[in-house]
């Protein structure tokens, strides 16, 4: 049987791995990467490879890149557009497996954060094992290593809780940002937010606290009232997106008490 771990790397810096991910490391004979299409693709594969080489070396293991696909939009149906999207990726899964790892041998995926977060990756390496059972090659088996959030690491650089008491806390996407009612919100953390949605909420009372590229050399972080920092925000947002051609980033939105 093959195996295929699911690593979460944390937020992007080697110190970020627990000691449960450096073991599982050790055990793999072929990391895959999926690169992606555009400006700093080089270095989103250049960071894994430094978890790499700064936990194992450089000699003992295989690492296979391979393009990820890219997600279609011309459609107008943004469910359908991601099915469609995940299909391609478990078909791309299921040939990297075939082609590059024998049975007996151990894959794994380095995967931002932690894989049960915004992360559709298990469902489909779930849904490619139970396809595989009964493989000739002897199936597939799948392990998840937890990782340090980046949710976790928003809040410890912030020096903030992510709790209040008595107050709950919503995970979304910028998507539901844009057209949720304000007055729902009073804690929410917000990730995919390619469109700065925290702008629909000048004026109602709420704090932001905003990471990019959070655990990486080059983080950046901004924080306070939200209508007071808004513009330096954008302008933040703007100019960093612009030098390194990609941009991961996250923030808490609180109302104020």
């Amino acid at each position: 049987m093959k195996k295929l771990y699911l690593i979460g790397m944390g937020p992007g810096g080697p110190e970020y791995l627990t000691m449960q991910a450096v073991d599982a490391l050790r055990r793999v004979d072929v990391f895959f990467m999926l690169e992606k299409a555009g400006r700093g693709k080089e270095e989103l594969l250049q960071m894994r490879r430094d978890i790499l080489r700064h936990y194992l070396g450089d000699d003992g293991y295989r690492v296979v890149v391979a393009s990820s696909p890219e997600r279609q939009t011309h459609t107008g149906d943004y469910a359908a557009d991601v099915r469609t999207w995940h299909q391609q990726k478990r078909r791309l899964f299921a040939q990297l497996l075939a082609d590059e790892l024998q049975p007996g041998q151990c894959g794994a995926l380095l995967l931002w954060g932690d894989p049960s977060l915004y992360d559709q990756t298990v469902s489909m390496v779930a849904e490619l094992v139970e396809e595989l059972a009964g493989d000739s090659s002897g199936g597939l088996d799948f392990e998840i290593i937890p990782g340090i959030t980046s949710v976790q690491a928003l809040t410890a650089r912030h020096r903030i809780p992510l709790n209040r008491i008595g107050e709950q806390v919503t995970i979304t996407t910028g998507r539901h940002l844009e057209t949720c009612d304000p007055a729902e919100i009073e804690n929410a953390v917000v990730m995919l937010d390619g469109k700065a949605s925290f702008q629909r909420f000048r004026g109602q009372g709420m704090d932001i606290y905003w990471g990019g590229y959070l655990g990486c050399p080059d983080e950046v972080l901004v924080g306070g009232p939200l209508d007071e920092v808004l513009d330096d925000l954008l302008q933040t947002r703007a100019r960093v997106r612009e030098e390194k051609g990609w941009l991961m980033d996250i923030y808490l939105l609180r109302r104020r008490r």
